[in-house]
């Protein structure tokens, strides 16, 4: 599938200053050797040279940055946020200060440069990304999906007098795809499975799930969907769903059907482990919850599937990446998570440049206080974050 996403966001380039990163040890993509001593010149929001520091003819006019005893690699995705906290209610209005405060809060100083927002209120996110394309307000590269529900699954989490997107048929469901699309939404989430607390869950038809997602990869744009159950997974099968995005904590693993199913279909998976943390307040549920979803990542993963990065910050107020990064850790190496977080949702997505610190790439870099590589707790540990070659977040 060609998703087709560069479209919707604007790097903001223009007015960049000339930046130089020297002295960290980088490294350039998730399997890359590490490179000391390393300079990286960004020049209008590009990546214009990289090197051994000596080797590196560094700009008269460039703003140095010293990264000396850090480490250096690109910019973070987050693949699953929510900006649909008070804070950002009439973003396009609002004060810019108070935006990139809390925008620094909960994305810029964990790292993140490009992130998908899975469900928030088009009215406060579409100029909010405009703001930041500016440079209004410091922040990451926003993609947005657009979501339905099936008909009468309004989430018990969800307030119940907000309106939803429900779809009780086929038509229906290609109608809100359409009119997302339309709006400028990069992409469609699905509910495949609603929560109803102690009710039983709603599950969307396979059949309106198909409606929308054949509008959406008609016009070359991902189909997120949640999936609450068996059901919610197999109807993200049949449907030919780009992405989970979470695991699936009342199921303790996946089918030998479905990891065929997903791998022969090149389903991602965004595991969303530690949002199980927060859901129930018995540590003995907790930890059966995080059990069954670590093993489904562990299940996926070694099926070849591809793996990204998201937390559902946004509906959760669970800022520090910490406790993620250490979760999938139990299954994966740190080189595998620091992929989940650069070339994974590059490559899945079709970012040609980003995820990788390359000559010619998009200059979204971050620069972190220890090696990722001997412990993967240092991936939260972010000194600057810079998006299209400007600071969006620079520790005190």
């Amino acid at each position: 599938m060609l998703f087709l996403i560069g479209s919707a966001v604007a790097t903001a380039a223009a007015h960049a200053e000339t930046v130089v990163l020297r002295g960290g040890t980088l490294y350039a993509s998730a399997d890359a050797a590490a490179l000391p001593d390393a300079a990286i010149v960004i020049a209008d929001g590009v990546i214009s040279a990289v090197g051994k520091s000596g080797d590196v003819k560094l700009p008269s006019d460039a703003r140095l940055i010293d990264c000396r005893g850090k480490t250096v690699v690109a910019g973070f995705w987050n693949s699953h946020v929510h900006f649909t906290e008070h804070a950002w209610h009439n973003a396009g209005e609002a004060p810019a200060a108070p935006l990139t405060q809390h925008m620094q809060e909960m994305l810029t100083r964990w790292g993140f440069t490009t992130v998908w927002d899975l469900g928030s209120d088009p009215r406060n996110t579409l100029p909010l990304r405009k703001r930041i394309a500016a440079n209004e307000v410091a922040g990451p590269n926003i993609l947005l999906a657009g979501n339905v529900f099936p008909k009468g699954g309004h989430p018990v989490y969800l307030p119940p007098e907000i309106q939803l997107p429900e779809a009780a048929t086929p038509e229906e469901a290609a109608k809100w795809a359409r009119d997302w699309l339309a709006m400028g939404e990069d992409g469609i989430k699905l509910f495949t499975g609603a929560f109803m607390g102690d009710k039983p869950v709603i599950n969307m038809d396979p059949a309106i799930a198909k409606a929308a997602v054949d509008v959406a990869h008609a016009q070359g744009r991902p189909v997120f969907a949640h999936p609450q159950n068996k059901i919610g997974v197999e109807t993200v099968i049949a449907a030919d769903v780009d992405v989970l995005a979470h695991t699936t904590p009342s199921e303790r693993s996946y089918t030998d059907d479905q990891l065929a199913r997903f791998k022969a279909q090149g389903t991602a998976l965004i595991p969303t482990l530690s949002l199980f943390t927060t859901v129930v307040l018995d540590p003995n549920v907790t930890n059966r919850l995080v059990a069954a979803t670590v093993n489904q990542l562990k299940q996926f993963s070694e099926n070849g599937g591809t793996v990204l990065f998201g937390t559902d910050v946004g509906f959760t107020t669970l800022y520090d990446t910490t406790q993620e990064f250490q979760l999938m850790h139990r299954v994966l190496s740190e080189r595998q998570v620091l992929a989940s977080l650069t070339t994974n949702p590059a490559r899945f997505f079709k970012a040609a440049k980003k995820g990788r610190v390359e000559q010619g790439f998009d200059a979204d870099l971050v620069v972190l206080d220890g090696d990722p590589l001997s412990d993967v707790a240092n991936l939260a540990k972010v000194s600057t974050t810079i998006r299209a070659g400007h600071l969006i977040y620079q520790k005190p």
